[in-house]
């Protein structure tokens, strides 16, 4: 039995996932590293807007981060409503609460708003973060893991946490090189805007060749997303991203043609990204290595789980470390409170993508949403 008491955690990855697990761990009073590979905390921060769901909100409320991100974004009292091609309603999605928590369904906000909250609360609870660095090799040993960085420094160190995300190049230290992600033929855009009226839950705009919706982020912003299928291997050129976004927002009428016509026109302010997918079934650990978030489980846009999902890996990793086992045990027990409800929202979501792509006769988007929803709020 590997038993380290509070001691010393590597974290690979500066993201949501990593800076939310560095944040637990100090809480529960391990010593943490963050290295990210990125320059710096702008360069780190991809894409436009972050979803948060209650679960997501229950989960930063345990590590002191929820208030500020309220504070900081724009919260709903529903989840989402969707529209026909042409603006119609065809269906609500009032979300979930957690009884007695009084968290909204939703909140929303942008991605660098998020990650100087999480970046800030990781240094205040004394974690170490440096940018612009990352392991070359790590070693596993009866002592530590051994670790040689990008630097030419090294270290040993009790933990390794990979949060390095889909492409994650810890997860082959434990997983081996068969785990990989899974392209589910979309690219999805996204791109911020000035928040319309109606914008004040998600909205999902269903058309003939994909899916628009919008999330609003604060009082005055919101972001448009675009889900449509793509062969991976014919990437749009990044001067022409507004010119083919709004090609593909043709048909829309209503809400999504109105901001076609009035916002899309930049192509620099588009972010552009293939979906993809991974759920990995335990052991998500080998030795003193383990796995959150994409790195072992990578969720498609469909639900907002994805950063959600790996909050909350960082609260339950803490937690089970926290439990005065072994570590084996620890990481086992994990992976067992975690797996089960990763692979729904895993499944679920790449379920709505195939819908997007084949509508067949038991398409049920809202629904779907709705009940996987209400799964969440159940104690993780």
């Amino acid at each position: 039995m590997i038993d380290v008491g509070r001691g010393n955690v590597l974290i690979v990855g500066g993201g949501i996932g990593g800076l939310t697990t560095a944040i637990a761990l100090r809480n529960a009073d391990y010593d943490v590293h963050v290295v990210e590979l990125r320059p710096g905390l702008r360069s780190s921060v991809a894409g436009a807007g972050i979803i948060q769901p209650v679960n997501a909100l229950r989960a930063l409320e345990a590590i002191g981060c929820a208030q500020e991100c309220l504070d900081a974004g724009f919260s709903s009292t529903a989840w989402g409503r969707v529209l026909d091609v042409e603006g119609n309603v065809i269906g609500e999605m009032p979300g979930a609460t957690i009884p007695g928590s009084g968290l909204p369904p939703l909140n929303g906000l942008t991605r660098p708003r998020l990650h100087e909250i999480l970046t800030r609360k990781a240094r205040e609870a004394g974690a170490v973060i440096e940018y612009g660095k990352t392991f070359t090799e790590l070693a596993d040993t009866p002592n530590g893991v051994d670790v040689r960085y990008s630097d030419g420094t090294r270290e040993v160190v009790d933990i390794v946490v990979g949060a390095d995300g889909v492409h994650s190049e810890v997860r082959a230290h434990v997983l081996g090189e068969t785990a990989k992600p899974v392209y589910n033929g979309q690219f999805a855009f996204r791109c911020n805007i000035p928040r319309e009226p109606e914008i004040d839950r998600i909205i999902l705009q269903k058309g003939p060749s994909g899916t628009a919706g919008f999330v609003p982020l604060a009082q005055d912003l919101a972001y448009l997303f675009y889900s449509t299928s793509w062969d991976r291997d014919d990437r749009p050129h990044p001067d022409e991203l507004d010119e083919v976004l709004r090609e593909r927002l043709a048909p829309f009428g209503g809400l999504t043609g109105r901001v076609r016509d009035k916002h899309i026109n930049d192509p620099s302010v588009i972010v552009v990204r293939p979906e993809e997918w991974l759920i990995a079934p335990p052991p998500w650990h080998e030795g003193r290595i383990v796995l959150i978030g994409d790195a072992v489980h990578a969720v498609t846009p469909q639900l907002g789980q994805g950063a959600a999902q790996a909050i909350e890996d960082g609260v339950v990793l803490a937690e089970c470390l926290s439990g005065g086992n072994g570590l084996e045990e620890a990481f086992a027990r994990y992976a067992e409170r975690r797996y089960e409800r990763c692979k729904l929202i895993v499944e679920s979501s790449v379920q709505i993508g195939e819908w997007d792509v084949n509508p067949t006769e038991d398409v049920d988007h809202a629904g779907l949403t709705q009940r996987v929803l209400g799964r969440m709020v159940q104690p993780i």
